[in-house]
């Protein structure tokens, strides 16, 4: 546990002073850190009737934007990371089957040629060309709350076995920011525009070390009403998928 938290400051730490592509290196030198510290600790475990299973969780994957309008394209690689802690819950003898109820710390960045600029008080909204910008991307730091229904095949004695994890994710907003980089000028500040609440539908499966995760949004990334500069209504909606390693 000492070295999970170690692990995970360490990251914070080194993020905040470091580009997105030692960021996401460090993000991958971390999962093999801590996959390794769980599998020492699991072949020298001794279980009693009262195991529990995968109640810290850590993931990577990418965010895809769903319902744009036919000039809005996606750019660059628009990540996820994850990592939290689900209070694993068994619902029969066997502890094969049960409820997950956790709560963690998200962030998202979506890319596209969407450019967003302060005027007064409200955020302007326009679809940009390739050469009127280098990047321009949402950025957001949430405080998340998964709910699942659990079924996996694990036992006392395997440590390696499949599951298919089906549930829901509500999230808060705390920290959401527009960034747009061009030529001439580095733009950044805190978007109000950016739901407060997220939540949407997800999924994880896989087999031993290795699970697929999705996440797919129910509702908007943006609140309602907000528009392009040509009163096209802007509607993004997220399917993330990804890799999610669970650790007991």
């Amino acid at each position: 546990m000492e070295r999970f938290l170690f692990g995970v400051m360490y990251l914070y730490l080194y993020a905040t002073y470091t580009t997105m592509k030692n960021y996401l290196l460090v993000i991958l030198l971390l999962l093999c850190f801590l996959l390794g510290n769980a599998q020492d600790t699991q072949d020298g475990a001794v279980f009693d009737e009262k195991y529990l299973e995968d109640q810290f969780y850590l993931g990577l994957g990418f965010n895809f934007l769903l319902d744009r309008s036919e000039d809005v394209n996606q750019r660059s690689l628009s990540y996820n990371f994850q990592l939290g802690f689900i209070k694993d819950i068994p619902l029969n003898s066997r502890r094969n089957f049960g409820l997950g109820l956790g709560i963690g710390y998200a962030t998202n960045s979506y890319y596209s040629n969407i450019g967003a600029s302060e005027v007064g008080d409200i955020v302007v909204y326009e679809v940009l060309t390739s050469d009127q910008f280098k990047r321009s991307k949402l950025e957001t730091h949430t405080v998340e709350f998964p709910l699942e229904l659990r079924w996996r095949t694990s036992t006392l004695q395997s440590y390696k076995f499949w599951r298919i994890y089906a549930g829901a994710k509500l999230g808060y907003v705390f920290s959401g920011r527009s960034r747009l980089v061009t030529d001439e000028v580095r733009n950044g500040f805190s978007n109000p525009d950016i739901q407060d609440l997220q939540y949407g539908l997800t999924l994880s499966f896989g087999y031993n070390t290795w699970n697929i995760h999705a996440y797919y949004a129910l509702n908007p990334l943006l609140k309602d009403g907000t528009v392009l500069d040509n009163n096209e209504t802007i509607d993004l909606r997220v399917l993330r998928i990804g890799v999610i390693f669970y650790i007991l």
